[in-house]
């Protein structure tokens, strides 16, 4: 089996990349799946070999899986004039899976995020109140679903929660002022966030793969911290070397400071949360990278 390859599919993305590397780095052979090999030299200098595909196209995505030891999957909406195209993310889903299927792949690892499935039964959803939520968390559970129904001989799904990578500042996310004018979001400071940091996502992914039997239908609620907004803040503030208070801001409040407007969807984590917790993960034996040990690593006064 050690020849055999992974395939990993957004490995020029955040998840697929910090999988590809930890994959990598574990002695794991990994084939990637690209759309366009011109985008994807860097991925290639790391040592993976490059499949060329797309998941909308299901016969490239079977040729793709042919011979591969394990699928790690991951899918983003594409994003139109109109909006994120979920139905699109969900069609991805499902061609990978079905084509991992056909290509007699017998392990499959899916990332999706934490509370996916579990979002029906938050308070108020019979009601309406969170249907803005239930496009995104829809998709994630939809394939989330066809995951467990595929009949893999051993399947995983990771759910981490909030992105630390949400706070770099040049992503502008969370920060559209800039770092001088402060964290602009509804987020509340006495908001407790599921962190998860991009990097541990890799290492869950890496150890489901190197222990198919052991992660056999784990659904890991990941979260690497679990900190309130408050605290971000502080440790934002001493990272960065600028006084960032927590955010108090109401909706119209943070669109007008430069919010995106995903960003009024954090309305959900004031009120419901995510499950996520760093017990879970290092109940596993998962090691994890707190927020403070993330942000003296990726952030720099200044940036």
């Amino acid at each position: 089996m050690s020849s055999e390859p992974v395939l990993v599919t957004g490995a020029t993305g955040r998840q697929g990349g910090a999988t590809v590397r930890a994959l990598l780095a574990a002695g794991v052979p990994v084939r990637a799946l690209v759309r366009d090999p011109a985008g994807a030299e860097a991925v290639e200098a790391l040592g993976a070999e490059l499949a060329v595909g797309d998941l909308h196209d299901f016969d490239s995505v079977v040729r793709a899986a042919k011979g591969a030891r394990a699928v790690f999957s991951v899918q983003m909406p594409g994003m139109s004039v109109e909006g994120f195209d979920f139905a699109g993310e969900v069609t991805q889903g499902v061609n990978l899976v079905e084509a991992a299927k056909a290509a007699g792949v017998p392990q499959f690892v899916h990332t999706s995020v934490s509370g996916a499935g579990q979002h029906v039964e938050a308070p108020g959803w019979a009601e309406g109140r969170w249907a803005s939520m239930e496009p995104t968390l829809g998709a994630k559970a939809a394939i989330q679903d066809r995951v467990r129904a595929a009949g893999f001989p051993r399947w995983t799904l990771l759910k981490p929660g909030f992105f630390m990578e949400n706070f770099l500042p040049a992503m502008k996310f969370l920060f559209p002022r800039g770092v001088e004018g402060g964290l602009v979001s509804v987020l509340r400071p006495e908001t407790r966030l599921s962190l998860a940091a991009v990097d541990d996502i890799g290492t869950a992914a890496a150890a489901a793969i190197a222990e198919p039997e052991r992660f056999d239908g784990v659904e890991l609620e990941l979260a690497s911290d679990f900190l309130s907004m408050k605290e971000i803040a502080a440790i934002l503030s001493d990272a960065l070397g600028v006084r960032l208070p927590a955010p108090e801001m109401t909706v119209e409040q943070a669109s007008a400071a430069g919010m995106p407007p995903m960003g009024a969807s954090h309305e959900w984590l004031n009120a419901v949360g995510q499950p996520g917790r760093p017990e879970y993960a290092t109940e596993l034996g998962l090691p994890l990278t707190g927020f403070e040990e993330w942000a003296r690593k990726y952030l720099r006064p200044g940036a």
